[in-house]
């Protein structure tokens, strides 16, 4: 089985967020709780519906990722790491430009 994160966007300004292991939504993926195994997967599941229903989050998601050897959560798809990268416009205020440890060599 692979590894899997919780994402979504926050609701009040969109951005792409994970769920870490106090149960909050963080900006940064590295900071994400990654399950491992059937139950912890089911839970990620429960609390990304709970904070749906009460609208702290939209377009809740479980993605796979890898664990490097170097300790770092790398997205498995595309379209995830550019969401842990941040816009690939200018124009957002408070974003950074992409992080060098999404950059394959």
């Amino acid at each position: 089985m692979s590894a899997k994160v919780l994402t979504a966007n926050r609701l009040t300004d969109g951005l792409a967020v994970w769920l870490d292991a106090n149960g909050r939504w963080v900006e940064d993926l590295q900071h994400a709780l990654v399950a491992r195994h059937d139950a912890a997967i089911a839970s990620l599941e429960d609390i990304g519906k709970r904070d749906f229903s009460v609208n702290k989050v939209v377009d809740v998601n479980i993605i796979d990722v890898e664990e490097r050897p170097d300790g770092r959560i790398w997205p498995a798809r595309l379209r995830e790491r550019i969401r842990a990268e941040g816009p690939t416009i200018p124009y957002a205020a408070g974003y950074h430009a992409a992080k060098p440890e999404f950059v394959e060599a």
